[in-house]
């Protein structure tokens, strides 16, 4: 696990914070989407597909920063839509700073160049760009030719402005495990950013293309020959080592979807970002008004292919909390990484 030695202590001092509260339910990171508009059509994401009165809304500043506030999260990812759309994304993301909140800023890279001048360079911040395959699998999937090499480009520059910069990857049953190898050896060795997310696709209710989604044993798979031959110990992968245990079926969590709640222009979405069964105004309401029960794999049928993050990272990681020997696991390629 690459996260910053600095970002570790403070997500372990806030889970540890938790647990002498006594509270069972609390946020580990906010999904932030300060609109829905976006400049591609991706066809595995369904947020374009709103309205366009929708579409043309912009979250005000004093409203997504107050949401991030109010449920206490150590760290934040802004995505949407695509936020450098937002007129003062930058400032959202100064104020979330100044507290010391841990941003990541989710972006397909198409105007970051463009708007880079923007932002500070900070540990507490860092741009998260979405590349889902080297060139021709990666333009493929966002339905448009040339963003692989413009998200290159903007990763370059990024990194040569001294921001931090992390990607973020959804492989599909498209994808084998050679095409897996072969996008995070070239962010890995190639690009050298900072952190690397990677997650199964999951059936996104609205998305346009349902064909190519990954069932649980072809996630399990895939994985698992992935991460054969020491890669898993040799990217920078911005995970849990139990979470990457979970990918590869060595083990098996229950979702704990509160743990990464969604903020939007509607409120908080219950039960995630991926389904939406309902939004409310307050984080409480969403934790005490919820039947957190009744999702997950085998209880609700559009939960049976899912082993996203969002759902099972938050339960990976509060496993290891409560392991001394998982810990230890944990803080050792914490710092293994950090020395690299």
């Amino acid at each position: 696990m690459a996260m910053p030695l600095r970002q570790s202590i403070k997500v372990a001092t806030y889970l540890a914070e938790q647990k002498l509260r006594r509270r069972d339910k609390f946020p580990l990171i906010v999904e932030l989407e300060p609109l829905y508009a976006c400049n591609l059509k991706c066809e595995g994401c369904g947020k374009i597909q709103h309205p366009a009165g929708v579409l043309k809304q912009r979250m005000p500043v004093a409203q997504a920063v107050g949401a991030v506030l109010e449920s206490g999260a150590p760290m934040v990812s802004i995505a949407g839509g695509e936020p450098l759309m937002h007129p003062q994304i930058d400032e959202i993301v100064r104020q979330l700073v100044a507290r010391r909140k841990y941003v990541f800023l989710c972006t397909n890279a198409l105007l970051l160049r463009k708007k880079m001048d923007k932002f500070k360079p900070s540990p507490y911040f860092a741009f998260a760009v979405h590349i889902d395959g080297l060139r021709e699998r990666h333009d493929e999937s966002v339905a448009k030719e040339g963003v692989f090499d413009e998200a290159v480009e903007a990763i370059k520059e990024a990194k040569r402005q001294g921001f931090r910069v992390t990607t973020n990857s959804t492989f599909f049953n498209t994808d084998t495990p050679q095409t897996i190898i072969e996008v995070l050896n070239f962010l890995n060795d190639d690009l050298k950013v900072d952190e690397m997310m990677i997650s199964p696709a999951y059936a996104y209710e609205k998305a346009p293309d349902q064909e190519h989604f990954l069932g649980v044993e072809q996630t399990r798979e895939l994985f698992k020959k992935a991460f054969a031959g020491g890669n898993r110990r040799r990217w920078r992968l911005n995970h849990s080592p139990l979470f990457l245990d979970f990918l590869e079926g060595k083990v098996d969590f229950p979702c704990t979807a509160w743990a990464i709640p969604n903020y939007s222009l509607f409120g908080w979405q219950r039960p995630c970002y991926l389904m939406a069964d309902g939004y409310v105004p307050t984080y409480r309401e969403l934790v005490e008004d919820t039947d957190w029960d009744k999702y997950g794999r085998g209880k609700d049928p559009r939960c049976a292919n899912c082993m996203a993050h969002c759902g099972y990272e938050p339960t990976a990681v509060l496993a290891t909390m409560g392991s001394l020997k998982e810990s230890l696991r944990a803080m050792r390629e914490t710092v293994s990484g950090n020395r690299e």
